[in-house]
């Protein structure tokens, strides 16, 4: 028979003392509940990256924020600052601090606190990233019209799924104008990243596409770390109808009826060390 199951924060199942941080825990069901007193000063990128060797907290969190102030940034920079009584719900990714010199209590419900502080268990693998946009989006739907911009975004898709299945590509997900696709060959990966580019040029809805292979954290629907930002990074430097690749993919390409044209080293925000980028050449 199913019973009534009651516990108190302040007689805790577990208690954890961090620097600037002390987090206390229930569990209750399947759920963990914690509760956790911050002090001015503290910062995830500062303090707690020595304890999990991430420069952002990659757990999902939905929060009370019972006093004091606290603000969270995104990877993306979305910026917010919480206030008492505020309930929110921040995804993986994000930076987070005290605001002011009063600590900020918060109570952690959805599930995952316990994982709060220590190394996060995580599946990687290397893989080769395809990363699509159609170039000017936003006018190209203002000047066509909802009705035929929908008909024409969805030719555009289909085509695009056509060949990634065509190539064993992978779709990861899909921005609206444009996808994310893993392949495990990187020459699998330029070819698809060619006949995509042709075929969305063939109905007048051309793309820009990056290509970039690195180590990937595998995440429940999505894919996580540097690689996935590089690839975007690497994509940016494209124009209409063009293939950009990165150094590291074309290191393993050995087909000579492929060539290349070295853009130069480039600094590419979020890494730390410049990479050469190439244009594929038909």
């Amino acid at each position: 028979m199913a019973r009534i199951e009651r516990k108190r924060l302040d007689n805790p199942d577990e208690r954890r003392e961090l620097p600037l941080l002390t987090m206390a825990f229930v569990r209750v069901g399947s759920l963990a509940v914690g509760r956790g007193t911050v002090q001015p000063g503290w910062r995830w990128s500062t303090h707690m990256l020595r304890e999990t060797d991430e420069p952002l907290c990659q757990i999902h969190h939905t929060q009370l924020l019972l006093s004091g102030r606290f603000a969270v940034r995104m990877d993306d920079g979305e910026y917010a600052e919480i206030e008492p009584n505020e309930v929110f719900d921040v995804p993986p990714g994000h930076d987070a601090w005290v605001v002011g010199d009063e600590p900020a209590v918060l109570v952690d419900f959805l599930g995952n606190i316990e994982q709060l502080g220590r190394p996060a268990s995580k599946d990687r693998i290397v893989t080769t990233l395809v990363m699509t946009d159609i170039v000017d989006s936003t006018a190209t739907a203002s000047r066509l019209g909802d009705t035929t911009w929908k008909q024409k975004l969805g030719e555009h898709n289909r085509l695009v799924r056509a060949r990634l299945e065509r190539y064993l590509g992978k779709e990861v997900n899909t921005t609206g104008d444009g996808f994310l696709a893993m392949f495990a060959s990187a020459l699998g990966a330029i070819r698809c990243a060619a006949s995509i580019r042709d075929a969305t040029a063939g109905i007048r809805l051309p793309v820009r596409i990056g290509v970039h292979t690195g180590e990937v954290e595998l995440l429940p629907g999505d894919i996580g770390g540097v690689a996935v930002h590089a690839a975007a990074r690497v994509m940016a430097l494209g124009q209409a109808s063009e293939v950009m690749v990165s150094s590291s993919t074309r290191g393993l390409i050995e087909d000579g009826r492929l060539r290349f044209e070295s853009r130069g080293a480039q600094r590419l925000k979020g890494l730390t060390t410049p990479l050469e980028v190439f244009a594929l050449v038909d």
